[in-house]
């Protein structure tokens, strides 16, 4: 695929709960998608890790220096172990404390008399960040240089995720396209590998093995961000499976 206009992200998962397997991660496909449907963003890496000052700095000091944007989510909540915001301003070294702004949005939120520690946590994070509005719950997120800190309940995150877009340099929209075929991996792989070195610098092509109505299929996934050079990938895919008399799963 080129690399003109590409820019990337990387998704860090925060949470003792998600490694536990006590709660399942719903955010990765979510963030993936909507960054790369609305925004020509590409997810290079998803790292799942706990909730442990010094790993969370470690890790936020390598993605922000290796890729154009990380979108953290969890631990930015009211409890002890929410400690993602003070996390991100160690690593980053930027002062951390009450933002203004988020202190006010909750203090109105909740009023004065319910607005106890607890939530007044929730308004600490890194003094320079601009906030992503949250029309569910109140309290922000956060974006620190080019960190966007979100919160790790699903249906918070997928209510505030569009208010993240003004703050994004979009790159070229990544099209695809979808063959399912009734037949197997190796029967196609040599004319996968042959399409691949072909289309290299344009097109990604992936297989996923698939077991559907009692068969087994294999779907061919095209990405690139020229529809032009996609359409040149699947007629040479079309091609070898006329040749091979593949069946097409038609969805």
């Amino acid at each position: 695929m080129s690399k003109k206009n590409k820019v990337n992200a990387a998704i860090l998962i925060i949470g003792n709960e998600i490694l536990s397997g006590r709660t399942q991660d719903k955010n990765v496909a979510f963030l993936s998608s909507w960054l790369n449907t609305n925004c020509g963003i590409t997810v290079l890496e998803v790292r799942i890790i706990p909730d442990v000052e010094k790993t969370i700095i470690k890790n936020i000091r390598l993605l922000s220096k290796e890729f154009s944007y990380v979108f953290t989510t969890g631990g930015i909540g009211p409890t002890h172990d929410d400690i993602t915001a003070k996390s991100i301003a160690k690593a980053l070294k930027v002062k951390y404390g009450y933002h203004d702004e988020a202190y006010k949005i909750l203090e109105n939120y909740y009023g004065k008399e319910k607005f106890n520690d607890g939530r007044k946590k929730m308004a600490k994070m890194p003094k320079i960040a601009k906030l992503i509005y949250n029309p569910s719950s109140a309290a922000p997120g956060f974006i620190t240089k080019n960190v966007f800190s979100l919160p790790g309940v699903p249906s918070i995150l997928n209510s505030m995720i569009e208010n993240c877009k003004k703050y994004l340099v979009k790159g070229l929209k990544v099209h695809s396209n979808t063959l399912n075929l009734y037949t197997v991996e190796s029967n196609i792989s040599n004319q996968l590998e042959i399409l691949q070195k072909k289309y290299n610098k344009f097109v990604e092509i992936g297989s996923y093995p698939f077991f559907r109505l009692g068969k087994i299929g294999v779907s061919v996934v095209s990405r690139s961000t020229s529809k032009s050079k996609l359409m040149s990938v699947n007629k040479d895919l079309m091609k070898t499976i006329k040749v091979k008399k593949i069946k097409i799963l038609k969805i």
